[in-house]
């Protein structure tokens, strides 16, 4: 009979069905399986979602989309030739009702043949085509203008009858970020509203239903038209914005449940030397029998790894079920809601992951308990022999081995794995460091005159204590306290005190240049101290920097965010308020020397660009090119104009044009500036601040969220460390406390003993717990989230107090089963 199937024998023989011993390690396993799986089950399902409703979500097979300008016949009929197409029309517009009442919208005008895929549907049923004088509007506009079916609403210069509420707009998530509800017009009724002019800012979009291959299609168009400008997405891409932002979302969340589940591991370690101690004659009687270290250590991994199995299958299914859960929970802040599946490669990862740590850390007791000669074994917990280290290390990094390579061969960004995984290891090292540095302090201090604080001391470096498992799992959930609170602390502060205080009232795009003056002098004379402030705005794209194309570019550079899609562009004799220049000069007044750029310095980085370099742009079909005369450190909370780049007047200024406006006042004035605005200003969209702010708060407060729920799986697992630590030292507390108690100390005595050592690690651990906390929170708001780190440090502090309550009381409440432990029955035991 060969060696592992006796082993398994044995293991089928004294493994408890009810897992008596190994509920902790079960318990870990599906903490942290169960989180992994639900993370990436649930990125996994919207993703798919994404990918299989492409069509419908981007409108077409192909999407072509230009700024400022329609397309023109010969490329109209280089599109035909691709397929069926639709044109659509978008813009930022202002919705005024009869009253009086108006409000920001994204206006978008449809032709017949729209929707070429998916149904556009309303309240009342399918739509029906427009007509030149009818509009579907977004439920949010019926609700802040109070308008039916039927009514009223004035869009530029022209009325249009509501027709139904839209239920149901099938392209809405390829739209992006809008300020305001949706209306729906035709091309016929947009014309009526006379808000297409020369400079307005609108976008052209033609999706086609094409039976070409879409990446096909798109290279021979764009070959044919290199310098007009144009953007273009498949159905595979329908949603780049919500790919990447899920992918990235994703990706940080399950190294965050990974993680929860290294934490978890040192929690499984505890349990299994738990488990192992109790089961220590049965080890030394099968020595004494005969038995290998190797059969011995065989039998118990063996029952380890059966466990472990039937931990990571709950965890799977918890995982699996989860899903529809978060759905249904989340409601409308996932872009799509998935249908039930269950994805195989997410559970496997996480399967993989719940494994290899489980035996990681149950290397070190099982080879332990092998090791330890029969004599030993009888002797207890106070035998103070062990294995030989290598040999645990080995298993150890063998394990973490393939941690590390499954996360570097699954992410999008290995370096990010890999930083990630190093930090959450730095952490665990220092904290293990710490805990063998106060074990030698405390063995080394001067005693005590006080009976109490020396028995606690001595708790802390006595044979079998459990020091550096208690000082990792107190000092994991204190780290994490701080830097949830750091985090949410922060965020909130850079929304709700930082931006109001800096940013405008109002913002208006389209006002006519030669209007400038009566803009202006409308808004004064409803506040006479407002501050106006304008600039020429038009949008274009970014088609070459230096030498290269960006065309030719496999993959946009890291941070090149103002390479997708298209960038408000400006020009400006003066630099503008808000910038300061980091180096290179700004051009003088009037110049009239070659077309010249300033470039936002975190853009220069990405792109590795230099002073001089070439810098073309498309705008209204054309390029142009300008040389970079400077780069410029951007202020970007302030809400004004803070353009990437901004280039001398003889650069932009004979483009067609509309300007940008920006409106300071006190609050409480901006309703009534709008609507006289609204009455005076029919192309004109303002919006107010207030209502950007709020979508802001709304989607970082989600992200915060999100965060905060990742990592609380994480101080649940720090919690289960701690129980496993208390439950991995009961034996040799027992034996302590059974003889205190022959000497004569009462429970109390004992009970004040334990919560003194509590105490004194949480003391310590604060510090340390306070400046890595703190750390990762500077590192998540200002590098994850581009803000300022602006903690309310009292916030922390209490939270850190709060922290240390909840740890210190979970130790005391561990310690209470230890005190009812009558000394003869538990002498005889040990």
């Amino acid at each position: 009979m060969s060696e592992w199937r006796l082993a398994w024998r044995f293991a089928r023989r004294e493994l408890d069905a009810r897992f008596r011993g190994l509920r902790l390690l079960l318990a870990c396993l599906i903490l942290g399986v169960g989180a992994l799986a639900a993370i990436g089950s649930l990125t996994r399902a919207i993703t798919g979602e994404l990918a299989s409703r492409g069509q419908s979500l981007l409108g077409g097979d192909i999407e072509l989309s230009v700024s400022q300008r329609t397309a023109d016949a010969t490329e109209r009929r280089s599109m035909a030739r691709l397929g069926t197409v639709s044109e659509t029309l978008r813009m930022q517009s202002m919705a005024a009702a009869p009253g009086g009442d108006t409000a920001p919208i994204e206006l978008k005008a449809v032709d017949a043949v729209y929707p070429l895929y998916g149904t556009l549907t309303l309240r009342s049923g399918t739509a029906r085509p427009l007509s030149p004088t009818q509009t579907y509007i977004g439920p949010a506009l019926a609700e802040r203008l109070k308008v039916a079916p039927g009514g009223q609403l004035r869009f530029g210069t022209a009325r249009f009858t509501v027709a139904g509420i839209i239920a149901d707009e099938p392209d809405r998530l390829s739209e992006g970020f809008t300020l305001g509800a949706v209306a729906l017009v035709s091309v016929d009724g947009l014309a009526r509203t006379r808000l297409i002019a020369p400079g307005s800012l609108y976008e052209s979009k033609y999706r086609i239903a094409s039976a070409y291959v879409p990446d096909a299609a798109i290279k021979a168009f764009t070959e044919r038209y290199p310098t007009q400008g144009w953007e273009t997405r498949t159905r595979d891409r329908a949603s780049p914005g919500a790919d990447r932002f899920l992918s990235r979302m994703g990706e940080f969340l399950i190294l965050v449940g990974l993680t929860a589940l290294v934490i978890a591991g040192i929690g499984v370690g505890n349990g299994v030397s738990s488990y192992l101690s109790t089961r220590r004659s049965s080890i030394a009687t099968l020595k004494v029998l005969g038995a290998t270290s190797g059969l011995i250590a065989r039998v118990y991994l063996l029952q380890i790894v059966a466990v472990s199995a039937v931990g990571i299958a709950i965890g799977l299914a918890i995982g699996i079920a989860a899903v529809p859960l978060l759905v249904a929970l989340a409601g409308d802040v996932l872009p799509v809601a998935p249908a039930f599946a269950i994805h195989l490669l997410p559970l496997a990862q996480a399967a993989a992951y719940g494994l290899l740590i489980a035996l990681a850390f149950a290397a070190p007791p099982l080879l332990a308990a092998g090791a330890v000669p029969a004599a030993g074994l009888l002797r207890g917990a106070l035998d103070g022999r062990h294995a030989p280290r290598w040999r645990s290390a080995l298993w150890m990094g063998a394990a973490f081995a393939g941690v590390v390579l499954l996360v570097l061969t699954t992410s999008e960004r290995p370096w990010f794995g890999a930083a990630f995984l190093a930090a959450a290891a730095g952490l665990l090292l220092i904290l293990a460091a710490l805990g063998q540095a106060i074990r030698w302090a405390a063995a080394r201090l001067p005693r005590p005159r006080a009976p109490l604080w020396r028995l606690a001391i001595a708790g802390l470096h006595r044979p079998g204590a459990r020091t550096g498992a208690l000082v990792v799992a107190l000092g994991l959930g204190l780290t994490l306290f701080v830097l949830l609170a750091a985090i949410r602390t922060s965020l909130d502060a850079n929304i709700a005190r930082t931006v109001p205080a800096r940013a405008p009232a109002l913002i208006a795009l389209d006002v006519p240049p030669e209007r400038d003056g009566d803009f202006r002098r409308i808004v004064r004379g409803i506040q006479a101290d407002a501050e106006v402030a304008t600039a020429p705005l038009m949008r274009g794209t970014i088609t070459a920097y230096g030498t290269t194309r960006v065309a030719d570019l496999k993959t946009i550079p890291e941070g090149a965010w103002a390479l997708r899609g298209e960038r408000g562009l400006t020009f400006s004799d003066t630099l503008p308020t808000g910038s300061a220049i980091a180096r290179g000069r700004w051009w003088p007044a009037n110049y009239a020397g070659p077309p010249l750029v300033s470039v936002d310095e975190r853009m220069a980085e990405a792109l590795a660009l230099k002073l001089g370099d070439p810098l073309t742009i498309s705008v209204a079909g054309q390029e142009r090119t300008a040389r970079i005369a400077s780069f410029r450190k951007i202020e970007w909370d302030t809400l004004g104009f803070n353009f990437v780049m901004v280039f001398s007047p003889n650069a932009l200024s004979d483009v067609p044009h509309n300007l940008a406006a920006t409106v300071t006042m006190p609050l409480g004035r901006e309703r009534a500036t709008t609507r006289a605005l609204a009455s005076a200003f029919p192309s004109t969209s303002v919006v107010e601040v207030r209502e950007v702010i709020g979508q802001v708060r709304t989607v970082v407060s989600q992200m915060a969220t999100a965060i905060a729920a990742a990592a609380g799986i994480a101080i649940l697992a720090g919690i289960a460390v701690l129980i496993g630590a208390i439950t991995a030292a009961r034996e040799t507390r027992t034996y302590d406390s059974v003889i205190l108690k022959t000497l004569g100390a009462t429970r109390a005595q004992i009970l004040a003993t334990q919560t003194i050592e509590y105490l004194v690690l949480a003391t310590i651990l604060a510090g340390l717990a306070a400046a890595i906390g703190l750390g990762g929170g500077w590192y998540v708001v200002t590098w994850m989230f581009g803000f300022d780190w602006l903690p309310d440090y009292g916030a922390v502090a209490a939270t850190l107090a709060v922290g240390a309550g909840i740890t210190i009381g979970i130790g005391v409440l561990g310690a209470l089963p230890i005190l009812g432990a009558r000394p003869a029955r538990a002498l005889r035991e040990l």
